[in-house]
């Protein structure tokens, strides 16, 4: 007998293959899903060069379906010690946060958080050491970014962004002052009446996506219409603009930022620091006369992804929350990472409590660094994965030359932005590509039996339908 006789048919060959494929590549999730611990799979420190002078604050946007925190990736506040060692979690999906955004360190030492929900926005005080809120107030106003405490704790500054009216058909984004003990507005400013329609978004729904709002000095509001690409100063009393960096639609100078600080140098130069987001990259401006000149800059698609907030500590460092690389840095001026912490679905903002709120000087200008930097020394630690490569970096580098590499950085950054969002919080990246390719292998093999069975199942349809 011709030893080929003993051979399986061709057709149960190919599935025993196929068949073991698939096992192989899902034996990466239920690895995964056996060895997962929540604390430590999605709370990971990276590269620690140097402690942290303090504990740092994160506040993690978290997902949300139609305004319902995800209580298994939840919007919550990280408290992370000096040597990357989680200190406390406050998880604010389990009492109806959406999500969290801005969060100041109070003098008091408790912190002034910023959370959306359904119908509205929530500002509190949250005292970490008894894990109580001291007081609360509800604001109907939606997606708001940031809110300040200002005036002796007084009054709110707040950011109002989405507020099309449809009744009036006009568009009240604003800033506004909200006095907690007359539980009014007393003051209003609208963008409308210093902007065009065709200006930044839809003008009937996100126009001017204002996400950050500081009391810069006595009378002078700084805030960030991200969808204009400006930083602008407000005179309270005028109610002019008298400070604007960036133009609408000029993404060279920025382009959709977040969370800008302002600085002065030890000259009086005016100077903004700011997280230039879909440039993925941290800059620094200095005003030079009536102009502004780039003095610093940090980061690139390669490294950032999404950064939406920078603070510069009393070292001279720079806190970075790099979003959708899902981590918080500190940097040294020429881009050296002494600190690295990793949380995911989105951190929007870090702050070092023993700095207070926001970014201290010097500026780069004073510490004699200026040009453009790349960032180095990270850990590349995606959160329960181990190292990796950014799947924006393989893509790019694989069709580097060809004409598609835009194309696929492009693909590949948005895979890194939304596959921690989609996948299961036990299943590593590697594990959840494996998942996939299983995925399309079994369909491409269902798809090959029907093919392969079409006359069987033809023949059998028709005889039953006789």
């Amino acid at each position: 007998m011709d030893w080929t006789e003993r051979l399986p048919p061709r057709p149960w060959l190919v599935r025993g293959v196929v068949l073991l494929l698939v096992v192989a590549l899902l034996a990466p999730s239920a690895v995964s899903a056996i060895t997962y611990d929540q604390e430590e799979s999605n709370l990971t420190k990276g590269t620690i060069k140097q402690p942290a002078d303090g504990t740092t604050v994160i506040s993690v946007q978290g997902y949300h379906f139609e305004g319902k925190g995800n209580k298994k990736k939840p919007a919550r506040l990280v408290a992370v010690g000096p040597k990357g060692n989680v200190e406390w979690v406050h998880n604010g999906s389990k009492e109806g946060a959406a999500w969290f955004y801005d969060v100041d360190p109070l003098e008091n030492g408790n912190l002034l958080v910023t959370s959306t929900q359904r119908g509205g926005t929530l500002v509190y005080e949250y005292n970490p050491d008894t894990q109580k809120k001291v007081w609360k107030r509800f604001l109907k106003i939606h997606d708001t970014h940031d809110i300040d405490l200002i005036n002796n704790g007084t009054q709110l500054l707040v950011a109002n962004m989405r507020a099309y009216n449809e009744s009036s058909g006009k568009n009240d984004d604003s800033i506004y002052v909200y006095d907690l003990e007359k539980d009014e507005i007393v003051w209003r400013w609208y963008f409308r009446n210093h902007y065009e329609k065709q200006n930044g978004g839809d003008f009937t729904d996100d126009w001017t996506h204002v996400n950050d709002v500081d009391k810069i000095a006595p009378g002078k509001y700084m805030a960030d219409p991200r969808n204009m690409d400006e930083v602008i100063v407000i005179d309270r009393e005028s109610k002019e603009v008298t400070m604007k960096l960036g133009k609408d639609d000029n993404t060279d100078i920025l382009q959709e930022q977040h969370n800008p600080d302002y600085l002065e140098s030890e000259s009086g130069t005016p100077t903004i620091l700011v997280a230039d987001s879909e440039n993925h990259r941290v800059v620094e401006y200095a005003k030079r006369g009536s102009d502004w000149k780039k003095t610093w800059e940090m980061g690139s698609s390669e490294k950032f992804n999404w950064p939406r907030d920078a603070d510069r500590l009393p070292n001279g460092n720079t806190l970075i929350t790099d979003s959708s690389n899902h981590r918080v840095i500190e940097v040294t001026p020429k881009g050296k990472i002494v600190w690295e912490f990793y949380s995911p679905w989105l951190p929007y903002d870090a702050e070092r409590i023993s700095s207070g709120d926001g970014s201290n000087d010097p500026t780069m200008a004073d510490q004699g660094v200026t040009g453009k930097y790349q960032v180095s020394g990270s850990a590349n630690i995606d959160p329960g994965t181990g190292d990796r490569v950014k799947m924006s970096v393989l893509l790019g580098n694989t069709f580097a030359g060809t004409s598609l590499e835009e194309d696929m950085r492009e693909y590949g950054e948005l895979w890194d932005q939304a596959t921690p969002f989609i996948r299961p919080i036990w299943m590593n990246e590697y594990a959840f590509i494996a998942v996939i390719f299983a995925i399309l292998l079994v369909v491409g093999w269902l798809i090959g039996e029907l093919v392969y069975q079409r006359r069987r199942l033809y023949y059998g349809m028709k005889r039953r339908l006789a």
